[in-house]
């Protein structure tokens, strides 16, 4: 069956690398975009590591953020578009403006060039740090209402995802472009390559034992496969557009109760994970928006977690103690 055409910015990512996966098993043809076609190859194997047998349907195009090169070409006949890439670092850089006028500028690239080719939708994966981060978390249930200050925070991270979603809807205001945006939490689940996200860099210092300090911070847990899921919801049911989604599952974590899940359901890796104090768990989150209005039902948050520790290890990227 000819189904539509969807771009997906960032192929070669954690989230994008999934939401192509969901797309292509739906039976939509696809088309991504990287920063140097050099990495086709390694996408391809990656897809394929995730299960994908029908690469046919799937397309690349070289296109950078901040450059306008490639994007007409990028959105040329395309549906809908789900805008995914975005820079999440380690660290945070020296200058702020490193990460937000990239994050911003990116942004506005992508949806003017889906403007123009007349795309109908363009799903935008934001980010809690947009939510959650102005509002004392004290008594407080964070919800898809709520909104960061930028002034607020110092963190560039934050900054540019808050200031990239506002100018996001601030320019659908005036188009026929519509949007609706997807903010996770921190996203674990099955890695396909070494390399995969921020978020399982925590869960491969746990497992190794190089975490030596409990975190003084809580997060939500969701897991990519199920941020896929959402998004390609989020692309196609009427009652998405001009909402926003918080994608996390029920529940929060943090790096104590990780070390203890992995623990307690991994005995055999018991003696190589990092043994850290009890922090308290205060973090409120609701997932009730997007249950509700797009039908979403989110994996646990633990069974989320134990598949990105199955998939560490299958790649090797952190090994079992044999003693």
């Amino acid at each position: 069956m000819n189904k539509e055409l969807v771009l997906v910015t960032g192929g070669s990512g954690f989230v994008g690398s999934y939401c192509i996966l969901e797309l292509l098993r739906q039976g939509y043809r696809v088309r991504t975009t990287l920063r140097s076609l050099q990495k086709v190859e390694e996408v391809k194997a990656m897809l394929s590591r995730g299960g994908a047998t029908n690469l046919e349907d799937l397309s690349f195009v070289a296109a950078d953020l901040s450059q306008d090169e490639g994007w007409e070409e990028a959105v040329r006949d395309c549906t809908y578009v789900l805008h995914v890439a975005s820079p999440f670092p380690i660290q945070s850089p020296q200058d702020e403006n490193e990460l937000i006028i990239p994050a911003r500028e990116g942004t506005l690239r992508v949806l003017k060039a889906a403007s123009q080719a007349g795309v109908t939708r363009v799903v935008l994966t934001s980010s809690f740090a947009a939510i959650g981060y102005s509002i004392d978390p004290k008594d407080h249930v964070f919800t898809e209402a709520d909104w960061t200050d930028p002034a607020q925070t110092k963190d560039a991270y934050i900054k540019s995802k808050t200031l990239a979603e506002r100018a996001a809807w601030d320019f659908v205001k005036d188009q026929k472009l519509e949007l609706t945006v997807i903010n996770p939490v921190g996203i674990f689940g099955p890695a396909l390559t070494h390399d995969s996200s921020t978020s399982l860099a925590f869960v491969t210092l746990i497992l190794t034992g190089q975490m030596t300090e409990s975190l003084p911070f809580s997060f939500g847990v969701v897991d990519v496969r199920d941020v896929a899921d959402l998004h390609v919801r989020a692309m196609t049911l009427p009652q998405a557009k001009g909402e926003r989604f918080l994608a996390t599952a029920d529940g929060v974590m943090n790096v104590y109760t990780i070390a203890q899940l992995i623990r307690e359901r991994k005995p055999e890796l018991a003696s190589q994970v990092s043994r850290l104090k009890p922090v308290d768990l205060w973090l409120q989150l609701s997932n009730e928006k997007a249950k509700t209005v797009l039908h979403w039902n989110p994996r646990s948050k633990e069974e989320a977690i134990l598949a990105s520790v199955e998939s560490l290890l299958d790649l090797a990227t952190v090994s079992k103690d044999k003693g």
